[in-house]
């Protein structure tokens, strides 16, 4: 392929995006498959839930580690190096954890392997695609991020299908083979690098964005670091929450679990949606609308816990949080240095995973405390506007910039 085809916007990039989705389809895989073997596996180690769950805890810690180191090393050798450790950390930590004799060992692989892996599929693999589109980029970034959601859709239902006849180890197994045989092979379609033209003119644009702002990248990054955190807090409470609040509210589990679906499918839409509306008007104003609406949606579960309420709020609140995490990509790329995206995007997405864990324990021992899940829905409002306030404030400036370059001064 000759190197004039290896452009933002080009036939190629589009080749690329098709693959880095199916990357992050598959590599998400581990995140969500210790969710549907959690019982299986609590019952063959005869440990209670608490413990059963700790695999989950620590693989999102590996989680982090994987966005973070390995979208550094992105920015220094392209993106094939570290997709391959991906596929390699998968594949090995799946079949281990499958021949597991314990816990600690399974928990183990989880952290070290599924967990790295499974991080180095997300916010690398957007900053990567970031790349390779100027029109799109909004649109090309969160259909990267929707691969996470599009694993929590099919990898579930994959496993219910093979376990009654695979075993959770048999299928544990299965799945490592399967994902190191799709990831490693495709890692190197992935060779190609932006030119360093291309680079230099996504330096330029990020330099002229971040003056009219009128702060430095690391006073950005803290700012988005805060805003990733505190919003993923808010959303927290009713992904985490949402079975065991319809449980105490005499619907059952199954109803709560359907609107986490339902969370989650219209989630895909609303990462949809927001790519382009943020290709037309910006990712800063995107990102507002989609606070504004979650922070809507939370006050909305205040007021009404009728069960075709809670069906409606749920989707009103898929509709909006979906979006909201992959914008954090987006403004890394309008405003911070292109050749840092891989870790820059990688710190702020592990400030959202985190704020997802500390937000799920924090409604929790506020449920414990109050009894109420009322206070744990108005926590979560009050951790939102604290994201609004940050969000529109760096809105704000940037209006006042466009102001300025409308009307100079005479």
């Amino acid at each position: 392929m000759p190197q004039g085809q290896y452009l933002p916007d080009s036939r190629y990039a589009y080749l690329r995006l098709a693959l880095a989705l199916l990357i992050s389809t598959v590599a998400g895989a581990g995140m969500w498959a210790i969710i549907v073997v959690l019982p299986a596996v609590q019952a063959e180690f005869a440990i209670g839930r608490a413990e059963a769950s700790m695999p989950y805890t620590v693989m999102m810690f590996g989680f982090a580690f994987g966005t973070i180191v390995l979208g550094r090393m992105a920015d220094r050798t392209g993106i094939v190096v570290p997709v391959l450790i991906a596929g390699s950390c998968l594949g090995a930590g799946f079949i281990l954890a499958g021949l597991a004799p314990n816990l600690y060992m399974f928990a183990a692989a989880h952290a070290l392997l599924i967990g790295v892996g499974a991080g180095t599929g997300f916010a690398p693999m957007m900053a990567d695609i970031s790349h390779w589109f100027v029109k799109r980029r909004g649109l090309a970034v969160v259909v990267v991020a929707s691969g996470n959601y599009l694993a929590g859709t099919l990898w579930p239902l994959a496993m219910t299908v093979a376990m009654p006849h695979l075993g959770w180890r048999g299928t544990y197994i299965g799945i490592g083979i399967i994902i190191a045989a799709i990831i490693l092979p495709l890692a190197i379609l992935l060779r190609p690098r932006p030119s360093a033209k291309v680079m230099a003119a996504a330096e330029a644009a990020t330099e002229e964005a971040r003056a009219d702002l009128g702060m430095s990248p690391k006073t950005l990054q803290v700012l988005l670091t805060i805003a990733g955190f505190s919003c993923c807090v808010a959303m927290s409470m009713p992904q985490v929450h949402i079975v065991a609040y319809c449980g105490d509210l005499g619907y059952g589990v199954a109803r709560g679990a359907e609107m986490l679906a339902l969370m989650l499918g219209l989630g895909i839409l609303s990462r949809l949606g927001s790519g382009v509306l943020a290709d037309k008007i910006g990712g800063t104003p995107t990102l507002l609308i989609g606070s504004l609406m979650q922070g809507l949606a939370l006050l909305l579960y205040l007021f009404f816990d009728g069960l075709t309420s809670l069906y409606v709020i749920s989707g009103i609140f898929g509709l909006f949080q979906g979006g909201i995490v992959p914008m954090y990509a987006v403004l890394c790329r309008e405003f911070l240095p292109p050749r840092e995206a891989g870790a820059r995007i990688g710190i702020i997405v592990s400030a959202t995973i985190f704020g997802m864990a500390f937000g799920g324990y924090v409604s929790g021992l506020i449920y414990d405390v109050t009894q109420s899940y009322r206070f744990a829905f108005l926590n979560g409002v009050l951790w939102n506007g604290l994201n609004i306030a940050v969000v529109g404030w760096l809105y704000w400036r940037r209006l006042g910039a466009f102001s300025s370059e409308a009307c100079p001064r005479t």
